[in-house]
């Protein structure tokens, strides 16, 4: 049987961009699934709001290797993890969760640099991979880089700073760089020449659609946390309108009962 990690690497060299739909719980996870979803990536924010934590490193590591756990049993395809920042600056602690997550059947995992020192992400990478090589594991490892999503440096930096952290990270033993926010079109070409890693964009306003991204040399793109902000925004005038009127027939558009419990049966 081929390693969930193995199964994973393989989707980002695939010649189809790999497209990631980002689930929040179980239900979603296998409803994508079934749509054809070659892969499933959580979103950290989704997770942490379902879970009832605020998103940013808030999510205790019991309940993020729970709901992995949970994952990995409903799926069949391959499963990435946001890992946020690991929930820690020490590099041992982050490199032991991701080494337990492996051992669930997780196949790839992202861990993000954020405002704090791009060395720090890449002490925990390679802390990471010394940690799965002594336990005969492995994840895709998939390093984002926040340079663009929080104007880390300025706009005419940003590419040439990506460019420096992506080849640091790729140094650590990295197997992906992840810049979500950046869309221009200049940038993305730069990094993807500049950086030796499959390069992964996150869902935009003002990003290229996904042939155009794979024209570009992108490897992967992520939805984030827009599929479930969407639907939440439903939810919640929905919910208004039935706190307001209680009127049963707005309740329309349901996928069917059946449906879903088939998709656990």
């Amino acid at each position: 049987m081929t390693a969930p990690a193995t199964t994973f690497r393989t989707l980002h060299a695939s010649p189809t961009l790999l497209r990631l739909p980002n689930a929040w719980d179980a239900a979603s996870a296998r409803l994508f699934e079934s749509l054809g979803a070659t892969a499933i990536a959580t979103t950290s924010a989704g997770v942490a709001w379902s879970q009832g934590y605020p998103d940013g490193y808030a999510m205790p590591v019991d309940v993020v290797l729970a709901y992995a756990k949970n994952l990995v049993r409903v799926l069949k395809v391959p499963l990435s993890v946001d890992m946020e920042d690991g929930y820690s600056d020490d590099p041992a602690q982050v490199a032991d969760l991701a080494a337990r997550l492996a051992g669930e059947g997780v196949a790839g995992i992202n861990l993000e640099d954020g405002r704090k020192p791009p060395e720090l992400l890449a002490r925990k990478a390679e802390a990471i991979r010394e940690r799965l090589a002594k336990d005969g594991l492995d994840l895709f490892v998939n390093a984002r880089t926040d340079v663009v999503l929080q104007r880390l440096v300025d706009e005419g930096s940003q590419a040439g700073e990506a460019i420096a952290r992506g080849q640091l990270y790729r140094k650590a033993g990295v197997d992906g760089l992840f810049v979500p926010g950046l869309t221009d079109a200049g940038q993305i070409k730069a990094i993807v020449a500049g950086v030796d890693l499959p390069l992964n964009l996150m869902a935009w306003g003002g990003l290229a659609n996904a042939t155009q991204l794979q024209a570009l040399g992108v490897r992967r793109l992520s939805a984030g946390s827009g599929i479930p902000q969407v639907l939440w925004g439903q939810a919640a005038k929905l919910a208004t309108d039935f706190l307001q009127g209680g009127e049963s027939d707005k309740l329309q558009g349901q996928i069917p009962y059946a449906q879903m419990q088939g998709l656990f049966s």
